[in-house]
C-alpha cells in the first residue's frame, strides 16, 4: 500500500507539464503503418458543458490532423447505452471514448473495448505512472483505457487570512499539508471573531461537488474507508467535528456551486474546491490569493484523485486513427494543453516548467504540496454502481442536510442513511474501492 501511495503522489506531485512551444501539433503515432483519416466521434463523459466543449475542440482537439474528430459529452448513463449499442454493430460513429475511472467500470462487459496493452506499451516512454497504467486494466489482464488527465479538490485562500492562523500553526505548515480539520475549525473562528465575518466557504449548493469532498477527503481522513465506515464512532467524531466548524462557515455556502467567485467576491476567505472550480480566482487574481492542500485528519491527509481515461471501442470506425489520437492527447504538448484549457492536471512524469503561467503554477503548488505530504493517501471515486451513482451521493447529502443544517441525532441519522447506503450496494452488487478494502461481494456498510 505504501509503494502504492507513494507512486501515486509521486505521479501528482510531479505530472505537470507546460504549454510547450514549437512542437509539432500531431506528431507521429507511436509505431508505424497507414493511419485513415476517417473521422469519428469522441464521446466523454467530462466538459460537457459548452464554454469546456468549445475549449477542448478549439485548443485541444484542432492540432490533430489526421482525421476529423467531433467531441461529444454525455452524461454517463447515455454514455454507457450508447457505447454498448454501437458495440453490437460492426462498425459504430464513436471512435475514442473519455471518462473517469469509474465510467469506464461502470461497463457490464469490458471486452467490447480493445485491448490497448500494445499501445500502452508503445507509449512507456511517456513516463504515465504505472499504477494509473494498472488501474486502466480494471483488475482484468488488458489494458481498458489509456490514462488522459487527472484532478483533484485543494484549498484556495485569500493571504490576508494568513494573519489570522490559530496558535502553534504557521502558513509554511498550511502549505505543506499539515493542518488539521480541527485547526481549520479554530483558524475559521479566529477569522469571524477578528473581522466579524465568517470568510470560510464549503462548495454545499444544489450543483456543487461537496459528495466528493465528504467520499473523498471528511471521511477518508476520520475513518480510513467510506462504506465500510459509514456509521461507526469514527464517522460519529467526523460529523460531530464538521458541526463544530460549520458554525464559522460563511452561511451562503448552501448557495456555492464554484467556490471561485465566492473567492473573487471577497464573501470567502478559505474555501475548499475542484480545481476547475478555484481556478478563475488563481487565473484573474494570482497576486491575492494561494492554493494549499486539504485538511489532515486522524487517519492521514487523504485525497481524491479523479483519474480519467481514453479506451476504443471494437466498433471504432477507425481504429488506427483512434490510437493515433490516443498517442496524440498524451503528448506533453497536449497534456499541457489540457492544462490550460480545462484545469485538469497531466498523467506524465514531468518536472514542472519554468514558464508555467501564474495561475496554474497556484494550483500545481498545492497539488503538489497535498500529495507529497508525508501522510498522504489516495481516495478514488466511486466505482461500479452505474444509474446509481445519484443514489449513492444522495446518501451523504442528506447526512449533511440532516446533521449539520438540521441538526438531527448524528447516530440516528448514520443508522438510517447507513441502510439506504447499504441498499445501493446490494442492488449495484458494487464491490469496494480505494480507500474501503477490496472486497469479493457488495461492499458491505459498517
Amino acid at each position: 500500500m505504501k509503494k502504492l501511495r507513494t507512486s501515486f503522489a509521486l505521479a501528482l506531485a510531479i505530472s505537470i507539464v507546460a504549454v510547450a512551444c514549437g512542437q509539432s501539433s500531431t506528431p507521429p503515432p507511436a509505431g508505424s503503418g497507414a493511419i485513415s483519416n476517417e473521422p469519428f466521434v469522441m464521446l466523454s463523459t467530462q466538459f460537457n458543458n459548452v464554454t469546456e466543449s468549445e475549449a477542448v475542440r478549439k485548443e485541444i482537439l484542432a492540432g490533430f490532423t489526421i482525421a476529423n474528430v467531433d467531441y461529444l459529452g454525455s452524461e454517463a448513463g447515455p454514455f454507457v447505452d450508447r457505447i454498448t449499442a454501437e458495440t453490437k454493430t460492426s462498425k459504430g460513429q464513436v471512435g475514442v471514448i473519455g471518462g473517469v475511472h469509474g465510467d469506464f467500470a461502470g461497463f457490464p462487459d469490458l471486452t467490447i473495448f480493445e485491448d490497448l496493452t500494445p499501445l500502452a506499451q508503445k507509449l512507456k516512454d511517456r513516463g504515465i505512472a504505472q499504477e494509473f497504467m494498472d488501474l486502466g486494466k480494471l483488475g482484468t489482464n488488458r489494458q481498458v483505457y489509456i490514462p488522459w488527465m487527472q484532478a483533484t479538490y485543494i484549498m484556495g485562500v485569500n493571504k490576508q487570512a494568513f494573519a489570522h492562523l490559530p496558535s502553534g500553526v504557521t502558513e509554511a505548515n498550511v502549505k505543506e499539508g499539515n493542518l488539521t480539520y480541527a485547526q481549520l475549525r479554530d483558524w475559521c473562528k479566529n477569522i469571524a471573531d477578528k473581522t466579524g465575518q465568517k470568510r470560510c466557504g464549503f462548495p454545499a449548493g444544489p450543483k456543487s461537488l461537496l459528495h466528493r469532498l465528504i467520499q473523498g477527503y471528511l471521511y477518508p481522513a476520520y475513518t480510513g474507508g467510506l462504506v465500510t465506515t459509514y456509521k461507526n464512532a469514527d464517522a460519529v467524531k467526523m460529523w460531530t467535528d464538521l458541526k463544530d466548524l460549520w458554525q464559522y462557515v460563511n452561511p451562503q455556502s448552501l448557495q456555492i456551486d464554484f467556490m471561485q467567485e465566492s473567492l473573487l467576491s471577497g464573501q470567502v476567505w478559505v474555501g475548499f474546491d475542484h480545481v476547475a472550480r478555484l481556478v478563475d480566482a488563481f487565473k484573474l487574481k494570482p497576486n491575492d490569493f494561494v492554493g494549499v492542500p486539504a485538511p489532515k485528519g486522524p487517519k492521514g491527509l487523504y485525497y481524491m484523485s479523479v483519474l480519467a481515461g481514453l479506451g476504443i471501442p471494437k466498433s471504432s470506425p477507425n481504429k488506427a486513427g483512434a490510437e493515433a489520437f490516443i498517442d496524440y492527447m498524451t503528448t506533453s504538448d497536449v497534456q499541457g494543453k489540457t492544462l490550460n484549457a480545462v484545469a485538469f492536471f497531466p498523467v506524465l512524469d514531468k518536472a514542472l516548467p519554468s514558464n508555467l503561467a501564474a495561475h496554474l503554477k497556484i494550483e500545481a503548488d498545492a497539488v503538489q504540496a497535498q500529495s507529497k505530504a508525508a501522510d498522504a493517501k489516495v481516495a478514488l471515486l466511486p466505482i461500479g454502481l452505474g444509474a446509481k451513482g445519484g443514489e449513492f451521493n444522495k446518501v451523504q447529502l442528506d447526512s449533511f442536510q440532516r446533521i449539520i443544517i438540521k441538526g438531527e441525532d448524528i447516530q440516528k441519522v448514520l443508522n438510517e442513511e447507513g441502510a439506504n447506503l447499504q441498499k445501493v450496494m446490494t442492488d449495484t452488487k458494487a464491490p469496494c474501492w480505494r480507500p474501503d478494502p477490496a472486497s469479493t461481494g457488495p461492499c458491505q456498510v459498517k
